[in-house]
């Protein structure tokens, strides 16, 4: 078996409706045959990277989107063939594919399942109907209902969730209600997402206008989330990821521990040989052949400030010893002094030789980051 792993992304941008909070790579109104030629210029862009990756195998699949579960079985199948034909993909690889409730259904989850998708990744959002249409979501909570029966009933038995806290119309008490649905459903992980008003969006344009929870209940609902998922056996291993024991996304944490990727589809980044580089956005500059808009070699400054924002992402923290393997530096010495503020404040703890956010920390993380990296917000 091969030694060196490698984690695949895959992404498929179609959409029936954009999302009013996404500013994600994702079309609407794209043709069939618009999406065929899609997958034959995946099929060529994955035929590209065949000889460099016979040393490895590949352990990690994921379906990104867009709605991937727009995709007809058949056209599932098809990449899968590219996989397959030109990667050495592990009998027991992770392979999940994320899905809107409004397109999928029963028999594609049966399809899928045969396949070798042994995860599904449910974007559900809010079990309350007033907010998934807020968001602008295409379905209702009795589609998200339907989806866990119907996935269940296909055979799958590791099923992500997502929900959203932060976005319009919601209270306390009505994200509550989304986490214990959510948590009746049984799923084996969830990721508890806070809105990010992006610029471009709808929300975005029409933030004046809105009214979202302030900051002190937003604060309320994340820790209301940690706290009440914990009860129910969900360990928080990264910010905004909560999963039961031994299911944690194997593909997520590649990222999370720098680890080599590919990505293939419009706007996928790619991780790989010591560079990173990545697709286009552009939905006929892929299709006609352009497979890469940028690229460059990591430096160590980067390398370094890259391993500490993903690292810290985690439950586990820094591990100072492997910080120092891998750089032949001293955590401290290189970020002592930055760090001492926040820990004084109580937002980082230095614990069994790791540094680790706490449970406030975690939900500041982004501007404590920004200030140890010297990163701009």
């Amino acid at each position: 078996m091969a030694k060196n792993k490698l984690g695949i992304y895959i992404h498929l941008p179609f959409c029936l409706k954009k999302c009013n909070y996404c500013d994600f790579c994702s079309y609407t109104n794209v043709s069939d045959d618009e999406r065929e030629q899609y997958i034959a210029a995946i099929g060529g862009h994955i035929e590209k990277y065949a000889k460099k990756c016979q040393n490895y195998s590949v352990d990690t699949v994921y379906f990104g989107g867009g709605t991937p579960t727009l995709l007809k079985a058949a056209q599932f199948e098809k990449i899968f063939s590219f996989l397959r034909g030109n990667f050495n993909v592990e009998s027991d690889a992770e392979i999940t594919v994320e899905c809107n409730p409004a397109t999928a259904d029963r028999e594609k989850f049966r399809a899928l399942r045969n396949m070798g998708v042994n995860r599904l990744s449910i974007g559900g959002q809010s079990v309350n109907d007033n907010e998934l249409a807020t968001l602008g979501r295409v379905h209702k909570f009795s589609d998200v209902e339907k989806t866990f029966a119907d996935a269940r009933a296909a055979g799958f038995d590791n099923i992500s969730a997502d929900i959203m806290f932060g976005i319009p119309e919601q209270s306390e008490e009505s994200f509550k209600r989304t986490l214990e649905t959510v948590v009746n459903f049984a799923p084996t992980h969830i990721s508890a997402y806070g809105l990010i008003l992006e610029r471009g969006t709808p929300f975005y344009k029409n933030r004046k206008k809105l009214v979202f929870p302030d900051e002190d209940s937003e604060y309320n609902m994340y820790s209301e989330a940690v706290s009440f998922l914990k009860e129910n056996g969900y360990s928080r291993y990264e910010i905004s990821n909560f999963a039961k024991p031994n299911f944690e996304s194997k593909h997520n944490l590649k990222y999370w521990r720098s680890e080599e990727y590919l990505g293939f589809g419009v706007a996928a980044h790619s991780f790989f040989g010591g560079r990173r580089f990545y697709s286009p956005k552009k939905l006929s500059s892929y299709i006609g052949g352009r497979f890469v808009s940028g690229s460059s070699t990591v430096s160590e400054k980067d390398a370094t400030a890259e391993y500490v924002m993903l690292a810290m992402r985690t439950s586990n923290g820094v591990n100072e010893e492997d910080f120092y393997k891998k750089f032949g530096k001293n955590f401290f010495d290189v970020f002592g002094e930055k760090l001492e503020p926040f820990c004084r404040e109580g937002l980082v703890v230095r614990e069994s030789g790791r540094c680790v956010f706490t449970d406030k920390g975690f939900y500041l993380s982004n501007a404590v980051l920004s200030e140890i990296l010297e990163f701009d917000n």
